[in-house]
């Protein structure tokens, strides 16, 4: 099995509903986030992808939550945006551009992350 990893991040606030504790308040984090895509086979190259265009794609998902309180979007007016939560929604729409996604990893600081990934 091959692994190969990138990383991206941006900076957003959130305030997490139901929550009890200073969490419910809005704040803000730093995230990094972790892709992992995973093959048992390299392409013709000897590549699982190419990380430019992986990292392309990342880079664009984080555009859409850069600078933004995450409450406002469309889809975390619905869904709690905790990092597991997170983690989801940027697997979910990695996983049409890169087949073999393993799992996605959001880092809120440097000692909590939360991953995501389908077995």
């Amino acid at each position: 099995m091959y692994k190969i990893k990138i990383e991206g991040d941006f900076s957003s606030a959130h305030n997490l509903r139901g929550y009890k504790g200073k969490c419910e308040e809005l704040h803000g984090h730093n995230w990094k986030v972790e892709v992992i895509v995973a093959s048992n086979k390299l392409d013709k190259i000897g590549m699982v992808m190419d990380f430019k265009f992986l990292k392309q794609k990342l880079h664009s998902l984080l555009e859409k939550l850069d600078h933004k309180y995450l409450n406002k979007l469309a889809y975390f007016k619905k869904v709690n945006p905790t990092s597991e939560n997170i983690a989801k929604y940027l697997y979910d729409r990695l996983k049409t551009e890169a087949a073999n996604l393993y799992s996605v990893t959001v880092w809120e600081s440097d000692k909590a992350s939360a991953t995501y990934y389908v077995e």
